[in-house]
């Protein structure tokens, strides 16, 4: 059990201690790890951001993801798809109405400045927890598009199962708890509050630029 999300982040830190020196670049995705990576970022004297991507939801339960999309459109669908009642009209509809939000998103998140690039960089890819993985597969695959040196995978708490998936997506996992009795992220959490919006916008608002003092690098 954590108690909280800056606990988990404090955890995960000394988890990734090996990268610090090496300038990593640190990615949330949004909108629960945002806190976090700014945390990792700091102690591992490195940069964050935000990596976009939204789950697909099942039909009739958005909590459950049956597989997610990335901002170019990439989508993962996990096996259950089909199962869990997902039709092709179905599945179409909600990739265009995730791939709108994320276009909110990054007008929000990326008004002050654009995204920082991840090419030839050491990308920590950050989230609260896994579930059934799905978006942090779209985000693994949509960076390692974009030619960075390593690709990590850095979570709390997620089912071993959910690790041999996303395994094949980063150079490195690095999770600190595999529970057998998995439900949900939040379980495993004694203060877990939703992130909103206005506090993801403040998070990234703090990023030094190049150009103040004891900023880790251009952006």
């Amino acid at each position: 059990m954590f108690a909280d999300r800056k606990d988990a982040a404090v955890q995960l830190a000394r988890a990734l201690s090996a990268y610090r020196g090496r300038r990593p670049l640190v990615l949330a995705i949004p909108r629960g790890a945002v806190p976090m990576a700014q945390a990792i970022a700091a102690a591992l004297d490195g940069e964050f951001d935000v990596v976009l991507v939204r789950k697909l939801p099942a039909p009739g339960n958005p909590e459950y993801a049956i597989g997610a999309i990335d901002e170019t459109g990439w989508c993962y669908l996990g096996e259950h798809a089909a199962a869990a009642g997902a039709s092709e009209r179905y599945l179409e509809a909600e990739k265009a109405a995730q791939l709108a939000l994320m276009r909110r998103r990054r007008a929000l998140y990326s008004a002050s400045r654009p995204p920082i690039d991840p090419g030839g960089r050491v990308v920590i890819v950050v989230d609260d927890g896994l579930a059934t993985g799905s978006t942090m597969i779209a985000a693994l695959h949509a960076l390692r598009a974009r030619g960075p040196e390593e690709l990590v995978c850095a979570v709390p708490v997620a089912p071993e199962e959910t690790l041999a998936k996303v395994a094949r997506f980063a150079d490195r996992v690095v999770c600190l708890r595999t529970p057998q009795d998995f439900y949900a992220v939040g379980q495993f959490y004694r203060d877990f509050p939703q992130v909103d919006d206005d506090e993801v916008i403040a998070i990234l608002g703090r990023r030094p630029r190049a150009a103040d003092p004891g900023s880790a690098g251009t952006s």
